[in-house]
C-alpha cells in the first residue's frame, strides 16, 4: 500500500503526537531536533481536512517521574503494569512546558478538531494516543475516529521511539490503516531506538512515507 501526502481524503486523520515545549530543545525532556518538525506538521495540516493532536498532561508527582521514586532519570522500575522508564519531570499540567509549541499554536494544526490529553492518571503512564501503559485503559480516541468515519491515521510528532511508535502500533492493532511521515517525527535515540521503531512499524504493516 502507498499513500499520497498531497491528496489526503475525508477519511484520513492527521494525528499530531505531543508537539509540546518540553519535548523540544531546551525543554525538560528534549527530543533532538524536535522543534524542526513543527513547520512541516503545519504544512501537512494545511492539506488535511481533519487533525487530531495529543498532549502529554501529567499531574505533579506522576508515577513516571524519576523524582517520584528518588531515582535517576532514564532508569527503570517495575510498576503494577510492567516495566516503566523513569523520566525527568515533564509536561506537568498547567506549566509552560506542557504547552503546544508556538508554531503549532499559531499555525494550521490548531485549532484541531480534537485534542486528546494523555498521562493524566497519576498512577499509570501513557505513551499511546489510544491506551494508557496498562494496555487496557482507553483514551477514547479509537471510538472518536470510528464514529467520525475515519479509517486511516497519519502520524507525525514526538517522539518516534516512544509515543509515535506506540500510537502507530495500536492504530494497526485496532484495524486502522497507518502511515508515519518520517520527516515529521524525531526520536529521543535516533540511531538506536528510532531506527528500530521504523523497522518494527514497517514490519507490522505501517506505511512509511
Amino acid at each position: 500500500m502507498t499513500f499520497d501526502l498531497e491528496k489526503p481524503s475525508e477519511r484520513d486523520a492527521l494525528v499530531v503526537i505531543d508537539p509540546q515545549i518540553d519535548f523540544c530543545p531546551g525543554g525538560a525532556l528534549e527530543v533532538p531536533e524536535g522543534d524542526q518538525v513543527m513547520g512541516l506538521i503545519n504544512a501537512l495540516a494545511e492539506r488535511f481536512r481533519h487533525t487530531v493532536i495529543t498532549q502529554d498532561w501529567h499531574p505533579p508527582g506522576h508515577i513516571s517521574f524519576a523524582s517520584a521514586h528518588r531515582a535517576a532519570p532514564f532508569s527503570t522500575t517495575t510498576l503494577a503494569y510492567g516495566e516503566q522508564m523513569l523520566w525527568p519531570d515533564h509536561c506537568v499540567q498547567g506549566t509552560g512546558g506542557a504547552e503546544l509549541h508556538p508554531l503549532i499554536r499559531k499555525g494550521a494544526a490548531v485549532p484541531a478538531e480534537l485534542i486528546v490529553r494523555k498521562g493524566h492518571h497519576a498512577n499509570v503512564d501513557s505513551y499511546s494516543a489510544f491506551f494508557e501503559n496498562d494496555r487496557t485503559t482507553p483514551t477514547g480516541l479509537a471510538g472518536y475516529l470510528r464514529e467520525r468515519g475515519f479509517d486511516r491515521c497519519v502520524f507525525v510528532g514526538l517522539a518516534l521511539d516512544y509515543c509515535v511508535r506506540y500510537s502507530a502500533e495500536d492504530a494497526l492493532s485496532l484495524g486502522f490503516s497507518t502511515v508515519v511521515v518520517r520527516a515529521a517525527t524525531r526520536a529521543i535515540d535516533p540511531a538506536g531506538a528510532g531506527a528500530q521503531a521504523l523497522a518494527a512499524l514497517a514490519a507490522g504493516g505501517a506505511v512509511l512515507v
